[in-house]
């Protein structure tokens, strides 16, 4: 039984011999190239979607789950694909599934020299992808515990160069050394420690620089000779290796590979042979069945039965011929790939002129709207003018009455001349008379 801990998800070497992949008949050859491959994968999708941090995480990972689980039960694309998309939730970078998809469908185009062809979002092939992305990613949870802690031996490189005060040129070998001891089992074998003290012996070795022997400096950092001694058999053997290259060794039906390619090579259709009995042997058995049991002397009464059996099976075999020819009208032929594709784009297209059509008939509403009210306020405006010009008629014809009553009363409130006269004649009579009057006295 493997014990999973935080910092502690190691195994031996015997451990490693009897892996899954193993007892399902995979020899050691083919596992490590599809660890390989698996990690070739990882690094290269990290790369596109410009997650370099992602790239260790999701490497340990997929090493951790196929120690539990065989290269046989689970797809190695799909595997790397749910590893890539966990490993940068736990370093707080999480992706979108359908960028996670997206990039390993271009990869795999690109693998297998096949037509880059887009992963439409809303397709059934995108959904399905989807769904074994999610449902490998839980597999990847529950085999880990959910304990998906990860220490890399990255973060020890350069307090270790810094100790040894090793030249400062060692420092991108050991790194690159480090970042392809993650391709091998070497980080479920060893502890992150001893991984980077063996990168740091195996770059000092190649640029000849002298590390303290006396005492051994692998001692201070909590490491053991035989163990860096394997970590470098390790890199040495991985260098040795060809190019990793996709081995099919996965036994279930995949039906939703990233690649249409690979998906049709793999889901053809398996056709299985029925049993037919012939109807002669049934006659045969019957009519000997029947002549056991009569004995030879009743003929008559063998044939009778061997009518009624052949005319049952006349009406039987046109009843399956009518049946066999109304299953072929019924049944519809599959749709290749290409069909799908030109279904969807009729569809697209179809959705696309109901669109033109609701926004051609919203202007032509909107246009006709936009008359009507033009022509209300013009027949508004129309109205306020009509209006107006009668105001200035009443108020030009009241201004005329009012001036000639305004007449009328000046005259009669100032008296003309002739009254003038009358009147200072009067008061002239009048003065005479009172003067006369006065001299009387």
């Amino acid at each position: 039984m493997i014990y999973t801990a935080i910092d502690n998800f190691y195994l031996t070497d015997e451990q490693l011999k009897n892996s899954p992949s193993r007892k399902d008949g995979i020899d050691e050859a083919t596992e490590t190239t599809l660890r390989i491959y698996g990690c070739d994968l990882i690094q290269k999708s990290g790369i596109l979607l410009k997650l370099p941090q992602v790239v260790a995480t999701g490497q340990v990972l997929f090493h951790r789950f196929y120690c539990k689980k065989s290269f046989a039960r689970f797809n190695v694309k799909k595997v790397a694909a749910s590893c890539v998309w966990l490993a940068s939730k736990l370093e707080e970078s999480p992706m979108k599934a359908r960028q996670v998809l997206i990039v390993f469908h271009r990869m795999e185009c690109r693998m297998e020299n096949s037509p880059i062809e887009h992963l439409e979002i809303g397709s059934q092939k995108y959904h399905d992808l989807k769904t074994d992305l999610s449902r490998t990613e839980r597999h990847i949870l529950k085999e880990m515990g959910f304990v998906c802690h990860v220490e890399h031996p990255h973060k020890f490189i350069f307090n270790y160069l810094a100790i040894l005060e090793t030249p400062p040129e060692l420092r991108q070998e050991v790194w690159n050394l480090a970042n392809d001891s993650l391709r091998t089992t070497l980080c479920v074998r060893f502890k992150s420690e001893v991984v980077a003290c063996g990168v740091v012996y195996a770059a000092a070795r190649r640029f000849q620089v002298p590390l303290p022997e006396n005492p051994p400096w692998w001692k201070v950092f909590d490491a053991d000779k035989s163990g860096i001694d394997e970590v470098c058999r390790v890199l040495a053997e991985l260098y040795s290796l060809p190019k990793a290259k996709y081995i099919p060794v996965f036994k279930d039906g995949d039906s939703s590979t990233f690649s249409s390619q690979s998906r049709d090579s793999q889901s053809q259709p398996v056709l299985k042979e029925i049993p037919q009995t012939s109807p002669t042997a049934n006659i045969k058995s019957a009519s000997a069945t029947v002549n056991t049991e009569s004995g030879g002397s009743e003929d008559v009464l063998v044939k009778a039965p061997l009518d009624k059996l052949k005319d049952s099976k006349k009406n039987d075999d046109e009843l399956k011929n009518m049946s066999v020819e109304g299953e072929a009208r019924e049944e519809p032929l599959p749709k290749s790939n290409s069909d799908h594709r030109t279904d969807a784009s009729r569809e697209r297209n179809r959705e696309r002129e109901e669109r033109e059509r609701d926004r051609e008939k919203e202007g032509r509403i909107k246009a006709r709207d936009r008359d009507r009210s033009r022509d209300f306020d013009r027949v508004r405006d129309q109205e306020e003018t009509e209006r107006d010009k009668d105001r200035v008629r009443d108020w030009s014809h009241r201004s005329k009455d009012r001036g000639k009553y305004l007449g009328h009363s000046e005259k009669s409130r100032h008296p003309s001349s002739r009254d003038w006269d009358y009147h200072s004649s009067s008061y002239s009579s009048r003065g005479k008379d009172r003067h006369r009057h006065q001299s009387y006295t």
